[in-house]
């Protein structure tokens, strides 16, 4: 099997863009990740490119030939749907084909635009990530949804407001340094918990916030980069996916989230590691309990421990292991369609060296990103590595 790594990464700043278009958006992220790549356009083989609601947003199906236009390529372009996953779904096939065997050069990444509308139509818009006949018809909204899962895991294996709090301080902090972050906002424990009521117990800033974004990566097979002496230190040696039942009133435990586990667990057999090998990761923290339940389905802790480790002081920037360096979907940002490449583009730099925030890590060496679809029904993992 092909080994795939990393020749170039782009972002654009994550934000509020609502003059802009999506394909300008994508254009800027995959022409940064072509530049640092340093490859022939007519060596790129394939474009998988993630977009959750570019129908509702733009007007606009069918992005795969329009986005490889815009990012200067003439290659077959397929688009990936998968609610907030649609990026990492796009990355993962990609690392799939080159390891297959069928490409060489592609490019992986995504891009949402949503601004442009109010967040009454954001809302609805992203509420079609859920389950139609039995949630959206109900009201169900995704504050609303999390919510529901924050009291399952309180009424479960307790843990408070307070513990959610850290969390958000904590993404808050590492995105102060971080330059492609939409908030360089501090924010208190008290500032989360006297912030407005969303969907009891979820405040204003237990959540993520509207985001326009692209991101881009350029991944390449093993025998590429070394034929042409490409300078790719990263390699992508673990890939996972895994589902659940879409609506929230269909599962065992609405406190656990098996899509992720499962995703986990394959890609941890794929690079042949174990939890305990990851040094550094970037979690789907669209809201703040979606972080503790994911920090439990990765295997770093067990069930009910997961609650306690930002205000433990584990997993911030100065933790055994900390957690979104790069501000997370919290404070850097969540541009539906891009945010599985974009935690795949902060991870990269981060175990480079060449992160705003790399100075909290001492030698990372292995790195893991976990991006979300739904009420967490898609879930995709990756494991990056350091060449010796």
């Amino acid at each position: 099997m092909t080994d795939v790594r990393i020749a170039g990464v782009g972002l654009t700043k994550f934000g509020s863009y609502p003059e802009r278009t999506g394909r300008d958006l994508f254009a800027e992220a995959a022409l940064a990740a072509r530049e640092e790549a340093g490859i022939s356009r007519d060596d790129y083989e394939e474009l998988h490119y993630g977009n959750f609601m570019g129908e509702l947003a733009e007007g606009q199906g069918h992005q795969g030939p329009i986005m490889a236009e815009a990012a200067g390529l003439e290659c077959p372009a397929t688009r990936y749907e998968q609610a907030c996953a649609s990026a990492g779904v796009a990355f993962r096939q990609a690392v799939q084909t080159i390891r297959a065997g069928g490409a060489d050069v592609v490019l992986a990444g995504g891009m949402e635009r949503m601004n442009n509308l109010d967040t009454s139509n954001v809302t609805q818009s992203l509420a079609i990530a859920a389950d139609e006949l039995f949630e959206v018809r109900a009201g169900v909204t995704f504050p609303g949804a999390y919510a529901l899962m924050a009291r399952a895991y309180f009424d479960e294996f307790g843990g408070d407001n307070v513990d959610l709090a850290h969390i958000a301080v904590k993404n808050h902090d590492n995105a102060m340094t971080n330059d492609f972050a939409q908030f360089h906002r501090e924010i208190t424990v008290q500032d989360v918990l006297e912030s407005p009521i969303v969907a009891d117990p979820l405040t204003l800033y237990d959540a993520c916030p509207i985001t326009d974004g692209a991101s881009a990566v350029v991944l390449v097979s093993g025998d590429y980069a070394d034929e042409h002496g490409i300078d790719a230190p990263i390699a992508v040696t673990g890939s996972g996916q895994g589902t659940d039942k879409a609506a929230l009133q269909d599962r065992d435990d609405m406190a656990r989230t098996p899509a992720a586990t499962k995703a986990a667990d394959m890609a941890y057999a794929d690079a042949g590691i174990s939890p305990e090998d990851v040094d550094v990761a970037e979690v789907h923290d669209c809201f703040t309990i979606a972080e503790v339940m994911a920090l439990e389905s990765l295997g770093f802790y067990e069930p009910g421990d997961g609650i306690g480790a930002a205000t433990r002081g584990e997993t911030t920037r100065d933790g055994d292991r900390p957690i979104n360096l790069s501000g997370g979907l919290k404070a850097k940002g969540h541009p539906v369609g891009a945010t599985g490449t974009a935690q795949i583009v902060e991870m990269t730099k981060l175990l480079r060296g060449d992160h705003a925030n790399s100075d909290a890590l001492s030698d990372p060496r292995v790195g893991l990103t976990h991006n979300a679809g739904g009420t967490v029904a898609s879930a995709v993992v990756h494991v990056l590595e350091v060449l010796n």
